[in-house]
């Protein structure tokens, strides 16, 4: 697959059917999936490859396959999906690295190269990533990142969200 984005150590790629195992190694770990209502069985990861392979062609990105460049290690997706964000719907970073690669950085250095990505391809004016409250990682991913804590609101689901942001204004202003 051609090539979408490129860290010091990572490439993403549009995500495809060869890439089905790696990620269903992924989706379907309870640990790595701990703040969704249940890890994906097969039928849900494919239906998260169509998913993403519509995004590509409606919006022109989705969520990214990520291999880490040194061994060639497939690290799971990130990239930027539209997604209804207590009822509105807005760009956001999301990821998932598989749990043998947690701690080193890779979710943020993915992250990053999608935020400066969305800036830099698309209109919009800020970016958003959101997650359960409980998510500590993701939220210090996404502070990482130069997002700020904007809201919290409670899911249907009865949880805690909380929603972080980047404007293109904040982001110009890190790039200094």
């Amino acid at each position: 697959m051609p090539v979408v984005l490129e860290t010091q150590r990572l490439r993403l790629w549009e995500l495809g059917w060869e890439d089905l195992e790696p990620l269903a190694e992924i989706l379907s770990d309870e640990e790595t999936m701990a703040h969704y209502p249940a890890p994906f069985d097969r039928a849900k990861v494919e239906r998260w490859i169509s998913w993403n392979l519509e995004n590509y062609r409606v919006f022109g990105f989705g969520l990214w396959a990520v291999e880490e460049k040194g061994s060639g290690a497939f690290l799971g997706d990130c990239g930027i999906t539209i997604q209804n964000i207590d009822g509105v719907f807005r760009p956001e970073i999301g990821y998932h690295i598989n749990k043998r690669f947690w701690r080193r950085g890779y979710g943020s250095e993915a992250a990053r190269a999608c935020r400066d990505w969305a800036f830099t391809h698309t209109p919009f004016g800020e970016v958003y990533s959101y997650m359960k409250k409980t998510n500590l990682a993701s939220r210090a991913t996404a502070m990482a990142n130069g997002m700020e804590l904007v809201k919290e609101y409670e899911e249907k689901d009865g949880g805690t969200h909380l929603v972080y942001a980047i404007t293109k204004a904040r982001w110009e202003g890190l790039r200094i």
